[in-house]
Protein backbone atom coordinates (compact mmCIF):
# COMPACT_ATOMS: atom_id res chain seq x y z
CA UNK A 1 0.00 0.00 0.00
CA UNK A 2 1.48 3.17 -0.87
CA UNK A 3 2.08 6.16 1.67
CA UNK A 4 -0.76 8.86 0.68
CA UNK A 5 2.04 11.09 2.55
CA UNK A 6 4.89 10.18 0.76
CA UNK A 7 4.48 12.65 -2.44
CA UNK A 8 4.50 15.42 0.11
CA UNK A 9 7.80 14.35 1.93
CA UNK A 10 9.22 13.94 -1.10
CA UNK A 11 8.54 17.29 -2.51
CA UNK A 12 9.60 19.20 0.93
CA UNK A 13 13.08 17.04 0.55
CA UNK A 14 13.48 18.53 -3.16
CA UNK A 15 12.59 22.27 -2.09
CA UNK A 16 15.09 21.82 1.03
CA UNK A 17 17.80 20.50 -1.83
CA UNK A 18 17.02 23.35 -4.17
CA UNK A 19 16.97 26.17 -1.21
CA UNK A 20 20.77 24.51 -0.22
CA UNK A 21 22.04 24.33 -3.88
CA UNK A 22 20.67 28.09 -4.09
CA UNK A 23 22.46 29.31 -1.19
CA UNK A 24 25.29 27.46 -1.86
CA UNK A 25 25.69 28.72 -5.39
CA UNK A 26 25.06 32.41 -4.16
CA UNK A 27 27.99 31.44 -1.07
CA UNK A 28 30.09 30.18 -4.14
CA UNK A 29 29.94 33.61 -6.24
CA UNK A 30 30.39 35.93 -3.31
CA UNK A 31 32.15 34.90 -0.28
CA UNK A 32 34.82 32.17 -1.29
CA UNK A 33 37.29 35.37 -1.58
CA UNK A 34 36.24 35.92 2.48
CA UNK A 35 36.82 32.60 3.36
CA UNK A 36 40.11 32.50 1.53
CA UNK A 37 41.30 35.78 3.59
CA UNK A 38 39.76 34.41 6.51
CA UNK A 39 42.40 31.01 6.41
CA UNK A 40 45.23 33.03 5.72
CA UNK A 41 44.81 35.73 8.15
CA UNK A 42 43.93 32.80 10.76
CA UNK A 43 47.31 31.00 9.64
CA UNK A 44 49.22 34.61 10.89
CA UNK A 45 47.43 34.31 14.39
CA UNK A 46 47.53 30.19 15.60
CA UNK A 47 50.85 29.31 14.45
CA UNK A 48 52.75 32.09 16.54
CA UNK A 49 50.86 31.51 19.55
CA UNK A 50 47.35 33.30 19.02
CA UNK A 51 43.58 31.52 19.48
CA UNK A 52 40.48 31.09 18.18
CA UNK A 53 37.71 31.92 20.28
CA UNK A 54 33.93 30.71 18.66
CA UNK A 55 30.23 30.67 20.06
CA UNK A 56 26.95 30.41 19.05
CA UNK A 57 23.47 29.13 20.08
CA UNK A 58 21.75 26.08 19.97
CA UNK A 59 22.66 24.14 16.12
CA UNK A 60 25.40 27.10 16.08
CA UNK A 61 26.97 26.32 18.64
CA UNK A 62 28.00 23.01 17.77
CA UNK A 63 28.62 24.50 14.72
CA UNK A 64 31.53 26.96 16.58
CA UNK A 65 32.25 23.70 18.64
CA UNK A 66 32.96 21.62 15.12
CA UNK A 67 35.59 24.29 14.08
CA UNK A 68 37.38 24.11 16.95
CA UNK A 69 37.97 20.30 16.87
CA UNK A 70 38.99 20.89 13.52
CA UNK A 71 41.76 23.14 14.81
CA UNK A 72 43.00 21.55 17.78
CA UNK A 73 42.70 18.02 15.84
CA UNK A 74 43.23 18.26 12.38
CA UNK A 75 40.99 18.72 9.25
CA UNK A 76 42.40 16.97 6.47
CA UNK A 77 46.13 16.02 6.75
CA UNK A 78 48.62 16.08 9.92
CA UNK A 79 49.70 19.59 11.22
CA UNK A 80 50.60 20.58 14.68
CA UNK A 81 47.75 21.21 17.05
CA UNK A 82 46.37 25.35 17.36
CA UNK A 83 44.25 26.51 20.15
CA UNK A 84 40.94 27.21 19.76
CA UNK A 85 38.03 27.20 22.16
CA UNK A 86 34.63 26.83 22.07
CA UNK A 87 33.05 29.32 24.33
CA UNK A 88 29.35 27.37 25.13
CA UNK A 89 31.43 24.25 25.78
CA UNK A 90 32.49 25.89 29.17
CA UNK A 91 29.65 24.93 31.10
CA UNK A 92 30.23 25.96 34.48
CA UNK A 93 31.27 29.19 33.44
CA UNK A 94 28.02 29.87 30.83
CA UNK A 95 26.01 28.07 34.09
CA UNK A 96 27.52 30.88 36.39
CA UNK A 97 28.13 33.73 34.39
CA UNK A 98 24.25 33.05 32.85
CA UNK A 99 23.24 32.76 36.53
CA UNK A 100 24.89 36.08 37.79
CA UNK A 101 24.91 38.57 34.75
CA UNK A 102 22.04 37.18 32.52
CA UNK A 103 22.44 35.03 29.20
CA UNK A 104 23.64 37.92 27.18
CA UNK A 105 27.04 38.15 29.15
CA UNK A 106 27.91 34.07 28.64
CA UNK A 107 30.21 34.74 25.75
CA UNK A 108 31.23 38.37 26.44
CA UNK A 109 32.55 37.09 29.60
CA UNK A 110 34.30 34.69 28.44
CA UNK A 111 36.22 36.93 25.58
CA UNK A 112 37.11 39.50 27.98
CA UNK A 113 38.57 36.36 30.11
CA UNK A 114 40.13 34.68 27.57
CA UNK A 115 41.08 37.13 24.51
CA UNK A 116 44.22 38.58 23.49
CA UNK A 117 44.84 41.48 21.41
CA UNK A 118 45.24 39.73 17.86
CA UNK A 119 43.36 36.40 18.93
CA UNK A 120 40.50 35.85 16.09
CA UNK A 121 36.76 35.41 17.33
CA UNK A 122 33.92 33.65 15.48
CA UNK A 123 30.68 33.94 16.22
CA UNK A 124 27.47 32.00 13.98
CA UNK A 125 23.89 32.76 14.17
CA UNK A 126 21.42 31.88 11.92
CA UNK A 127 19.59 35.08 12.61
CA UNK A 128 21.90 37.39 13.71
CA UNK A 129 20.09 39.01 16.33
CA UNK A 130 21.33 36.85 19.23
CA UNK A 131 22.01 39.25 21.71
CA UNK A 132 24.88 37.30 23.90
CA UNK A 133 26.74 37.29 20.55
CA UNK A 134 26.21 40.87 19.91
CA UNK A 135 27.94 41.80 23.43
CA UNK A 136 30.64 38.92 22.70
CA UNK A 137 31.41 41.35 19.26
CA UNK A 138 31.66 44.08 20.93
CA UNK A 139 33.65 42.96 23.92
CA UNK A 140 36.16 41.53 21.71
CA UNK A 141 36.57 44.70 19.51
CA UNK A 142 37.18 46.72 22.43
CA UNK A 143 39.94 43.97 23.88
CA UNK A 144 41.55 43.98 20.15
CA UNK A 145 40.16 40.64 18.80
CA UNK A 146 39.44 40.07 15.03
CA UNK A 147 36.15 39.28 15.39
CA UNK A 148 34.71 37.60 12.49
CA UNK A 149 30.81 36.50 12.07
CA UNK A 150 28.80 34.12 10.07
CA UNK A 151 25.20 34.81 9.45
CA UNK A 152 21.88 34.53 7.94
CA UNK A 153 20.67 37.14 5.69
CA UNK A 154 21.76 40.85 6.36
CA UNK A 155 22.07 43.34 7.38
CA UNK A 156 21.61 42.43 10.90
CA UNK A 157 23.17 43.16 14.05
CA UNK A 158 25.87 40.84 14.71
CA UNK A 159 27.15 41.66 11.10
CA UNK A 160 26.86 45.42 11.74
CA UNK A 161 29.17 44.29 15.13
CA UNK A 162 31.54 42.35 14.20
CA UNK A 163 34.85 43.58 12.08
CA UNK A 164 33.54 41.17 9.34
CA UNK A 165 30.66 38.97 8.00
CA UNK A 166 30.12 36.52 6.08
CA UNK A 167 26.04 36.76 5.53
CA UNK A 168 23.98 33.68 3.98
CA UNK A 169 21.14 34.32 1.93
CA UNK A 170 18.56 31.62 2.50
CA UNK A 171 14.91 31.86 4.06
CA UNK A 172 15.25 28.66 6.20
CA UNK A 173 17.47 28.07 9.17
CA UNK A 174 18.38 24.72 8.48
CA UNK A 175 20.03 26.24 4.79
CA UNK A 176 22.25 28.64 6.49
CA UNK A 177 23.31 26.29 9.21
CA UNK A 178 24.14 23.55 6.08
CA UNK A 179 25.92 26.79 5.00
CA UNK A 180 28.00 27.59 7.56
CA UNK A 181 29.53 24.04 7.66
CA UNK A 182 30.50 24.25 4.48
CA UNK A 183 32.07 27.97 5.57
CA UNK A 184 33.77 25.82 8.39
CA UNK A 185 35.33 22.87 5.98
CA UNK A 186 36.70 25.82 3.45
CA UNK A 187 37.83 27.82 6.29
CA UNK A 188 40.10 25.20 7.32
CA UNK A 189 41.12 24.15 4.27
CA UNK A 190 42.37 27.64 3.51
CA UNK A 191 43.98 27.90 7.28
CA UNK A 192 45.65 24.51 5.88
CA UNK A 193 47.17 25.72 3.06
CA UNK A 194 48.18 28.78 4.03
CA UNK A 195 49.66 27.01 7.23
CA UNK A 196 51.46 24.85 5.43
CA UNK A 197 52.59 26.80 2.29
CA UNK A 198 52.21 25.43 -1.73
CA UNK A 199 52.56 21.75 -1.47
CA UNK A 200 54.50 22.15 1.52
CA UNK A 201 53.78 20.25 4.93
CA UNK A 202 54.08 21.25 8.82
CA UNK A 203 57.30 20.67 10.26
CA UNK A 204 56.32 18.26 13.77
CA UNK A 205 57.04 19.89 16.94
CA UNK A 206 60.45 19.02 18.96
CA UNK A 207 59.54 15.71 20.90
CA UNK A 208 55.61 15.45 19.24
CA UNK A 209 54.82 11.44 18.68
CA UNK A 210 54.36 9.98 15.09
CA UNK A 211 51.27 10.72 13.47
CA UNK A 212 49.32 8.14 13.70
CA UNK A 213 47.62 8.69 10.32
CA UNK A 214 48.30 10.71 7.30
CA UNK A 215 44.51 11.60 6.88
CA UNK A 216 41.70 12.64 8.26
CA UNK A 217 39.72 10.18 10.18
CA UNK A 218 35.89 9.43 8.78
CA UNK A 219 33.71 10.29 12.21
Amino acid sequence: MTDPLAPLALEAAQRHCRSLQDALGRFRRQHLERIAQWGGELAAVLPVGGRLLAAGNGGSAAQAQHLTAELVGRYKDERPAYSAIALHAETSSVTAIGNDYGFDQVYARQVAAHGRPGDVLVLLSTSGRSANLVAAAVTGRAAGLRVWALTGPGPNALAEAADEALCVEADAAATVQETHLVAVHLLCACFDAAVTGAGGRPARAAGASAPVAAHRRMS
